[in-house]
């Protein structure tokens, strides 16, 4: 990956919307040099596709929480158990096996405490594989992205103003 490859990437992280001939235009090359630049990254797995973010109060999920779970059962069985109840379930927007305290960390959004409650209770806790869970309720999100950028900031550019 060049400078352009990382300057491409960082133009879509921050609006995926841009045409070939917008990023183009801000990175110094041309609508199809951009284009064909676009489809390698997406063939090679770099761009995994694009999304809309969602304000999540605006649909009335006003409760985002992070629940670490542990395990009773380290099994194959169990492990799958979970992963398909991670997939199944769509109040869970991140989920992330970890090292440390928990074997998982879950992100979580609900309407209300009592949804989350209820979330808690009736779906985590119904399963006989679970064996502890600590629930932390987000107070203010502070920082929220998707952006990789590291690498990028030594070849980023400077749109126009």
């Amino acid at each position: 990956m060049d400078k352009f490859d990382w300057q491409i990437i960082q133009a879509l992280q921050k609006n995926g919307r841009l045409t070939n001939q917008e990023v183009g235009d801000l990175i110094g090359l041309s609508a199809s040099q951009c284009s064909r630049r676009r489809q390698l990254l997406e063939q090679k797995g770099v761009i995994l596709g694009y999304a809309a973010r969602i304000h999540q109060q605006a649909l009335g999920l006003e409760v985002t929480a992070m629940i670490h779970i542990n395990l009773r059962i380290h099994e194959a069985k169990s492990q799958q158990a979970f992963q398909d109840l991670i997939e199944a379930e769509d109040n869970i927007q991140d989920a992330f096996s970890i090292s440390g305290d928990a074997d998982f960390i879950l992100k979580v959004v609900a309407e209300n405490l009592e949804q989350l409650s209820q979330f808690v209770t009736e779906r985590l806790l119904s399963y006989g594989f679970i064996g502890h869970i600590k629930s932390y309720i987000v107070l203010k999100k502070i920082k929220e992205q998707n952006h990789f950028m590291s690498k990028a900031k030594s070849h980023s550019y400077h749109p126009a103003t």
